[in-house]
């Protein structure tokens, strides 16, 4: 018997991609297919979670840029 999983296409860039795809790996619970280098189709009753998660990983990977608007004062 076929079974239908209803999901969302996700488009990202292929570093985003690679990023998604080592979440789901843990626990195979947020990717439907694999479409190609810029396409996932994700569960669609997981999407809120992967982005929360997606936000987490790029948090710790990707460091905070301080403002410093006098930055430009200490030149000379």
């Amino acid at each position: 018997m076929v079974r239908a999983i209803k999901g969302t296409l996700v488009e990202c860039d292929p570093s985003i991609k690679s990023i998604i795809i080592s979440i789901d790996s843990e626990d195979n619970e947020y990717i439907i297919e694999d479409l190609d280098e810029t396409h996932l189709v994700v569960k669609d009753n997981m999407v809120a979670q992967l982005k929360t998660e997606l936000d987490k990983r790029l948090k710790e990977n990707v460091p905070d840029v301080e403002d410093d608007s006098d930055s430009d004062r200490d030149v000379q």
